[in-house]
């Protein structure tokens, strides 16, 4: 989605872009995404969604994803309004067999950020997992973290 209200943090290593994360006011992102909030009561307006965070391996561990959350924070806070951060996660059952043998979940870093679960606040699209022939509709949970309450 195009945003003037958007951001994207990079990462460089040696001029080399080694991490990335996005995001962007609510309003500005697919309709999709919208529907959970509208159907809370919760105004697009008062909400910034973090989009994607992607950093190389070598490069965990590090700090980066904080920075990360640091900077859209940040930037949310600047925009003016904004009461709310949210991201989606993709569920997957923990016995998946697309999830990498070393996956290690998220969600504790998530939760000693601020943010929290929704488990009523689901989207669904569609797209094509790696090796399938066609598109099939994934879940996705929303996270949300209270600007207002955080540091």
């Amino acid at each position: 989605a195009r945003s003037a209200d958007s951001l994207l943090v990079l990462v460089l290593a040696d001029d080399v872009v080694v991490g990335a994360s996005t995001g962007l006011p609510l309003g500005d992102t697919e309709p999709a995404f919208q529907v959970p909030f509208a159907d809370r009561g919760i105004p697009m307006e008062a909400v910034f969604y973090c989009g994607e965070s992607v950093l190389l391996p070598a490069f965990r561990g590090l700090g980066l994803g904080h920075r990360f959350f640091d900077e859209r924070e940040a930037h949310a806070r600047s925009l003016g309004g904004m009461q709310w951060t949210s991201f989606a996660s993709v569920d997957r059952a923990d016995d998946d067999p697309r999830r990498p043998s070393n996956y290690r979940s998220n969600d504790a870093f998530w939760t000693r950020r601020g943010y929290v679960r929704q488990s009523d606040m689901k989207v669904t699209l569609p797209w094509k997992e790696v090796g399938e022939p066609t598109e099939t509709e994934q879940t996705l949970t929303m996270w949300l973290h209270s600007l207002e309450n955080a540091k």
